[in-house]
């Protein structure tokens, strides 16, 4: 092989591993949600109310956030976010979540993994989430998340981006 055919060679196969490791990220901007169901044991109810509102944020340095609520959950009657009574703080607690932390997407595009940094669950801050337990696929302007539960209970999220 002569030296110019090897640089070409060499030239070719930098320039595709290069095109390979600049995909464009799949995820990254804004997302509210359209939809969000549960399905335990073959139910499909409702995971945040008839009123799911969230948002989705992924940034283009690798770092989300995300926050889930029930548009219907009733306001507190002290006014004060410290002050709820029990019944109000479970209700407040139990249909809705936020976190936020860093992700990963592969050499495609897709989103690979998450790490949360930081919950209103405590249980989730430190953890890691692989295709194995969370994907998210996105087509156009949607975007389909699937988590499965440890106890394999899964959530499915429908989202549409705004940005």
């Amino acid at each position: 092989m002569s030296i110019r055919s090897a640089l070409a060679a060499l030239a070719f196969v930098s320039s595709s591993a290069f095109a390979q490791a600049a995909a464009e990220n799949q995820v990254v901007g804004t997302w509210r949600m359209v939809s969000a169901t549960i399905d335990p044991g073959g139910k499909n109810i409702a995971a945040y109310g008839e009123k799911p509102n969230g948002l989705l944020v992924f940034t283009p340095d690798m770092h989300f956030v995300e926050v889930l609520t029930d548009a219907d959950v009733p306001r507190f009657a002290s006014d004060a976010r410290g002050e709820g009574t029990d019944d109000e703080n479970r209700t407040a607690m139990s249909r809705s979540i936020g976190f936020f932390g860093t992700y990963t997407v592969d050499e495609k595009g897709d989103f690979s993994g998450n790490r949360v940094e930081g919950a209103t669950f405590p249980n989730w801050v430190g953890s890691t989430r692989t295709r194995n337990d969370l994907t998210l696929v996105v087509q156009g302007d949607r975007m389909t998340e699937r988590f499965r539960r440890p106890e394999g209970t899964e959530i499915k999220i429908e989202w549409r981006r705004v940005e």
